[in-house]
C-alpha cells in the first residue's frame, strides 16, 4: 500500500521543529527520524498524517555523551550506534543488548532509539530495557524541557507521556558501575518483533546481587517493570541458578494476566509462560556476564 498525500518539512534544529509543530498544530502531524516506526504505519493506513516533520538531520539530537555518573543518548541515535558503543555497554548493558536485537542490520542502521521509545509499540525491544536501566526521558516543548522516569513514561499501547507539541530529545541512563545486564526475547517468526522480551540489569557486590532492574515488552500493552522479580533477586548469589529460576517464576505476579496480549501468534497463557522463560534466560545471561564468563556485547 501507499501512504496518503502529506506536506513535508525538514527541521533544522529542535527549536525549528517545535515551531513547525506549533504552526501545524491544527493538522495531523507526525515526526520522522529513522522512519521504521512511522512509514509502516503510514503504508498500512494506521497513520495518515497531513504533515510530516523530519528531525533526522538535527545534530543536537544525535550522539552518545558520557556525563560521568550517567550516559545521555540523543533521540535520533541509531540502534547500531548504541549496540556498537562500549560506553553504553558499560553503562547500560541491557539497553545496548536490546538495541543489538532490533530487526536486522539494515533496520539497526536506520532506526532510532527515540522513534522506538516514543512510538511505544508493545512489541518493541527498547521499552523493557529502558525500564530495566532506570532510564529518564528528556521531553522538550515550547515551555522548555522536562524529565520523565521510564516508570511514568509508558502509558499504554502507542501511548507515552509525550504531550502534543512536545518531542522526545534524549534518553539518559545512570551507570551500572558494578554488575551486568542482558536482553532475551522470543521473536515473532513473521516480523522479528518481540512476542515477549525481557531486559535485566543486575547490580552486584562481588558475587551477590545488591539490586536489579527487570523490564518486559510484548507481554502487556506497554513496557512493564517486573517488580516482584527485582525484589526476589536482592541478596541472591550470581551462581545460584535455583534462586534465579525462583525469581523468574514471579514474572507475572504483579501483572493482570487477563489483560495480557493475545493474538494469532500466542495466547495470553502462552505469553505468560514465555515471560517466565525469557526472564530466566535474561537473568542467566546477565549473571554470567557479571561473573566475568561472557564479554560485554557477546
Amino acid at each position: 500500500m501507499y501512504p496518503g498525500e502529506f506536506d513535508y518539512h525538514e527541521a533544522e534544529s529542535v527549536d525549528h521543529a517545535l515551531e513547525l509543530m506549533d504552526e501545524h498544530s491544527g493538522a495531523e502531524t507526525e515526526l520522522l527520524a529513522g522512519g521504521h516506526s512511522l512509514l509502516p504505519t503510514m503504508k498500512s493506513g494506521l497513520a495518515d498524517p497531513d504533515v510530516v516533520i523530519d528531525i533526522g538531520d538535527i545534530d543536537a539530537l544525535s550522539g552518545i555523551d558520557d556525563h560521568g555518573d550517567s550516559v545521555s543518548i540523543g533521540a535520533t541515535t541509531t540502534y547500531a550506534t548504541i549496540a556498537d558503543s562500549e560506553t553504553v555497554w558499560n553503562a547500560a548493558p541491557a539497553l545496548a543488548d536490546a538495541a543489538a536485537h532490533v530487526g536486522d542490520r539494515q533496520v539497526r542502521n536506520c532506526g532510532t532509539i527515540g522513534g522506538n521509545i516514543a512510538h511505544a509499540d508493545p512489541a518493541s525491544d527498547l521499552p523493557g530495557a529502558a525500564l530495566a536501566s532506570d532510564a529518564t526521558m528528556t521531553v522538550t516543548g515550547q515551555g522548555g524541557k522536562r524529565e520523565v522516569d521510564a516508570d511514568d513514561f509508558f502509558m499504554g499501547m502507542y501511548m507515552t507521556d509525550v504531550q502534543p507539541g512536545e518531542l522526545l530529545t534524549r534518553v539518559e541512563v545512570p551507570k551500572a558501575e558494578e554488575g551486568a545486564g542482558a536482553y532475551a526475547k522470543k521473536p515473532s517468526p513473521s516480523s522479528g518483533y518481540a512476542m515477549v522480551g525481557v531486559a535485566a540489569t543486575l547490580r552486584t557486590d562481588g558475587d551477590t546481587v545488591q539490586s536489579a532492574g527487570v523490564g518486559a515488552n510484548g507481554a502487556m500493552d506497554h513496557g512493564v517493570r517486573l517488580g516482584p522479580v527485582e525484589d526476589a533477586l536482592s541478596g541472591v548469589s550470581l551462581d545460584d541458578e535455583d534462586a534465579m529460576a525462583e525469581a523468574a517464576s514471579r514474572a507475572t505476579d504483579d501483572l493482570d494476566t487477563a489483560m495480557m496480549m493475545e493474538d494469532i501468534q500466542a495466547s495470553a497463557d502462552f505469553r505468560a509462560h514465555l515471560l517466565e522463560v525469557y526472564t530466566e534466560r535474561a537473568l542467566a545471561t546477565a549473571a554470567d556476564r557479571a561473573g566475568g564468563s561472557a564479554a560485554a556485547g557477546d
